[in-house]
């Protein structure tokens, strides 16, 4: 039976239950789900909302310095071509987060994902290394904020007394209090609602794409007076060849990862099927429009070897009698800086409350205020946790960890959508609430052949009568070609696994041997040669093979469909993975650290308290029915 299979595959102990437990999945949190009493977080966005949230959360001050950066060391002139190149990159990932944001509309972004398709081992390391992003990402942000301000006030140490840095006598640390400060009015406006704080940070990026557009309009009439000096180098477009430009795309792709926050807002949209993939689609798109339209500008008023790397645009207008433009400018660094602030501290609550909701963190996490709707527990300890990060400690050089959440969330969410649409998921964890009506199920199926029949009390030869006219309607063939169509669906379902598995093995091999450069040659040949034959091999069965139909139930239907697939997702995990890889040793010895907390944490309280421990599985087709009974007896 189902409940005895589900039973025994969640249950035990030592080694095999631990393992066990690592692979549960929970199901996709749809309305009947939610119907059991959990606290609502409330439908307030739409698009334009979701936009705002997108662009805000993207265009940091990052681009203001970038510009100068890359151009001079890796593109040259052909930095708009960098950025073009790592905005496809980027849509790459946000094509898969906008199929899995519309078909599974929870909070809790890619640990939501993972924790459906991939199993709660996997989830449970997404959503922690996506807790120390945000906390590190929002102290970083807030640290940048307090240098950009005091330009306004004369100079780089000119704020009031109260807001500057200062250094503790006994100790080697500089306190930060304006960007504490500005963190805890951030966890102050989040937790007002949603709705206020998606508007705040919506006023907040338009301000800073009117500075943008100031750059873009203002920038080229200078440049077609001065006939775009910057494009006239004697080095041509590509000074540093193909490969630099390629660098350079590498580089400018963390100007990107933003759109995820959109993400985890899903449970707070009005109509995630439609509204989630176009407030992804649409903010990426105005972040790649607007990162081009400045590096044209800019790389053509300056040559790029002459690019002031720490303030290439302030300096470009003011190498044209333009120092003006500077306040300008650098309004536009601080007010993208609060915008990305925002965007860093809104989603950690929300995975917060997604992992206490699974019984990964205890339940305080989880709770939901009855006025605003939103979790303010969790936002206030989040807030609590960045600002003292950004009073206390200067994190710029734990930058590189950020990028590890947002890579790793972006590998998974790929794989992801392989699973849904080759081997998604086809038993459901049956809540307790159900199981009564499961047992009433199958108490009526028995009783029903009771009555069929007979009891021992009836005549025999009419018990006989009875069974000769069940067998007559049984269809040796219809019953062979069933049970053939079933053969043939398990073994499609174990290659679509044993290739999904082929790609990832070679994915690993390849960019892993392709990023060991101090390697010998052959070695290295080797690798790459195993990983491309791994790659393919699997990316070619999959090719190959149908997709599942189970993928057309999975979850809301309706919504947006990732295209390409598979090639499209197998791209977006070779790229997210040579990223992760070239990270550096020290950026991975850090986050190992905090992995390895998440695995203690997991082993002495998640595993143990998941709402998956003790939970019973049933085919999907059967739950529906359970559902569908459960829903009839209550009427």
């Amino acid at each position: 039976m189902a409940l005895e299979a589900g039973s025994s595959g969640c249950g035990g102990s030592g080694w095999g239950g631990g393992f066990r437990s690592l692979m549960r999945r929970k199901q996709v949190d749809s309305d009947r789900v939610r119907a059991e009493g959990q606290p609502q977080l409330a439908k307030e966005l739409n698009v334009p909302a979701l936009v705002a949230i997108g662009v805000g959360s993207t265009v940091g001050a990052g681009v203001y310095v970038l510009v100068g950066t890359v151009a001079r060391e890796h593109a040259g002139p052909a930095l708009t071509i960098s950025f073009l190149i790592a905005g496809i990159a980027a849509a790459l990932s946000a094509f898969c987060y906008a199929e899995l944001a519309s078909r599974c509309p929870s909070a809790g972004s890619a640990y939501h994902y993972s924790y459906i398709c991939v199993g709660e081992g996997v989830a449970w390391l997404i959503g922690w290394a996506l807790v120390l992003e945000y906390t590190i990402g929002g102290s970083a942000v807030a640290r940048g904020i307090s240098p950009n301000l005091a330009l306004f006030f004369g100079g780089p140490d000119s704020l009031p007394w109260i807001l500057a840095r200062h250094q503790l006598p006994w100790f080697d640390i500089i306190v930060d209090p304006c960007a504490a400060a500005l963190v805890f009015v951030v966890t102050i406006l989040l937790c007002v609602g949603i709705k206020e704080s998606s508007f705040a940070q919506g006023v907040v990026t338009v301000l800073n794409a009117c500075v943008m557009i100031f750059v873009i309009v203002a920038g080229s009439y200078i440049g077609f007076q001065i006939g775009w000096v910057g494009y006239k180098v004697s080095d041509g477009y590509f000074p540093y060849g193909v490969n630099g430009m390629l660098a350079g795309s590498a580089t400018v792709f963390f100007a990107y990862i933003g759109f995820d926050t959109v993400a985890s807002t899903a449970e707070e949209v009005k109509n995630p099927q439609r509204d989630l993939p176009l407030g992804i689609g649409v903010a990426l798109a105005i972040c790649c429009a607007l990162y081009m339209a400045v590096s044209i500008v800019i790389v053509g008023l300056v040559p790029y070897f002459a690019m002031d790397p720490d303030t290439p645009i302030s300096s470009a207008f003011a190498k044209h009698g333009m120092q003006w433009a500077m306040y300008i400018v650098t309004s536009g660094a601080v007010l993208a800086l609060c915008s990305t602030l925002m965007g860093s501290l809104l989603p950690q609550p929300r995975i917060l409350m997604a992992m206490a909701r699974d019984g990964l963190l205890p339940s305080f996490f989880s709770d939901v205020n009855k006025q605003t709707q939103v979790p303010v527990k969790s936002t206030i300890v989040t807030g609590i946790c960045a600002a003292a990060l950004a009073f206390a400690m200067d994190v710029s050089q734990l930058a590189g960890m950020v990028s590890v959440g947002t890579l790793l969330a972006f590998t998974i969410v790929a794989v992801s959508i392989l699973i849904l649409r080759y081997v998604p998921p086809d038993e459901v964890p049956l809540p307790p609430s159900m199981r009564e009506s499961f047992h009433l199920n199958q108490e009526c199926d028995e009783e029903k052949d009771r009555d069929l029949l007979g009891d021992g009390n009836h005549n025999t030869s009419q018990t006989k009568d009875v069974i000769v006219v069940v067998e007559s309607m049984k269809d040796p063939l219809i019953d062979k070609r069933q049970h053939k169509g079933k053969m043939d669906e398990t073994k499609r379902r174990k290659i679509a696994a044993f290739s999904i598995g082929s790609v990832c093995v070679g994915v690993l091999i390849l960019t892993s041997s392709a990023s060991v450069t101090w390697l010998p040659f052959l070695p290295i040949c080797i690798g790459c040669t195993i990983g491309v034959l791994l790659l393919l091999a699997g990316l070619g069965v999959l090719s190959w093979i149908d997709q599942d139909d189970g993928r057309h139930s999975f979850g809301h239907s309706g919504g947006f469909t990732c295209p390409f697939v598979p090639v499209l997702p197998v791209m977006c995990i070779l790229i997210n993975t040579y990223l992760l890889i070239n990270l550096g040793g020290d950026t991975w010895m850090r986050v190992g650290i905090w992995l390895l907390m998440g695995v203690l944490v997991y082993i002495f309280y998640g595993r143990t308290h998941s709402s998956l421990t003790d939970v019973v599985y049933v085919p999907v087709a059967q739950a529906d029915e359970i559902y569908r009974s459960s829903s009839e007896y209550v009427s």
